[in-house]
């Protein structure tokens, strides 16, 4: 057991230093290569601010996904992400959370020679990283386009101003992560936050291995190109505990809509094609009370089509 162990930890000691001697190399050659929702009042219109928008944009952005500690046993599943994501199209590369400062001064250069959309992912320490990542950014005037943290740590920095798409998905029970992410005071950008708790089925040595939610992460990646990070409608923060058995939607963030004289929860996700829990908990009223005639109601919004994720959520009770 002890010399399978050493073998181990031998074996982890060879990567970690492969992936520094790459990021320095990257560095290095970079350095060179410098010094030469819809309008209010719509009730009928569906919560999605991208129906308007071009459907054939090609992907672009560099996507930086960090594991946690023990990475190369525990935080696999940002290894298998980040294959999905090369897949379709984006450049990806996975390091572990111990290069975070090595790999966030690399990123700096490669965007100042080349700047495209900056994607950063990290479970348990590794989405610590990507937040204090986000924050170097926001220093250097750098804006991250989506960031996503999978059961961060306790003890992560809130979400900074420079972060265009925000979204945490964690479990609060747990001492490995369980760090509730909130955003910085001010903060104008997408924020949705999922509390998995109440899923008994999901583990902080699961949650970042779950194909589906990887698949709706790579969509969300891909779209990037075609989702401007801001437009005319209002932009609220989801904050959702996802009731057990139900399905995982990461929606992107909130926006309200008028209702008509007679609507209530229940007809309101009728007919937007909602989970009637998404709008219960964001919306302090019994399901089935009558609203007046323009009374605001938040709804969960994409900011592409639903259509355009890999795979249709089945469950929407």
């Amino acid at each position: 057991m002890a010399a399978a162990m050493l073998a181990w930890l031998f074996c982890a000691h060879l990567a970690i230093a492969g992936e520094t001697a790459a990021i320095k190399q990257t560095a290095a050659q970079t350095a060179g290569d410098r010094s030469t929702l819809p309008p209010k009042g719509a009730p009928d219109t569906p919560p999605s601010s991208a129906a308007a928008l071009p459907q054939a944009v090609p992907p672009r952005g560099r996507a930086y996904l960090f594991r946690g500690a023990m990475g190369l046993i525990f935080s696999r599943g940002m290894d298998r992400l980040t294959e999905k994501i090369q897949r379709a199209g984006v450049t990806a590369s996975v390091y572990e959370f111990t290069l975070c400062d090595l790999v966030t001064a690399a990123a700096i250069a490669k965007y100042r020679q080349d700047p495209a959309p900056i994607i950063l992912i990290g479970h348990s320490m590794g989405g610590r990283c990507a937040l204090e990542f986000s924050e170097k950014l926001r220093d250097e005037g750098i804006p991250a386009s989506l960031v996503v943290t999978i059961d961060p740590a306790h003890l992560s920095p809130d979400v900074p101003l420079n972060v265009e798409r925000f979204i945490t998905i964690f479990l609060s029970k747990t001492v490995l992560g369980g760090g509730d992410i909130k955003p910085t005071l001010g903060f104008r950008g997408h924020y949705a936050s999922y509390d998995l708790a109440r899923h008994d089925e999901v583990l902080h040595v699961n949650i970042d291995k779950m194909d589906q939610l990887h698949q709706q992460l790579v969509a969300k990646v891909v779209q990037l190109a075609a989702t401007p990070a801001k437009d005319d409608s209002e932009t609220l923060p989801l904050r959702y505990v996802v009731p057990p058995e139900m399905e995982i939607e990461l929606w992107d963030s909130g926006a309200t809509v008028a209702a008509r004289a007679g609507d209530t929860l229940q007809t309101l996700a009728e007919q937007y094609h909602l989970p009637l829990w998404s709008l219960t908990q964001v919306n302090p009223m019994p399901e089935k009370a009558l609203l007046a005639a323009g009374q605001r109601v938040i709804l969960p919004r994409y900011l592409a089509p639903p259509a355009a994720v890999s795979e249709p959520i089945s469950s929407r009770h």
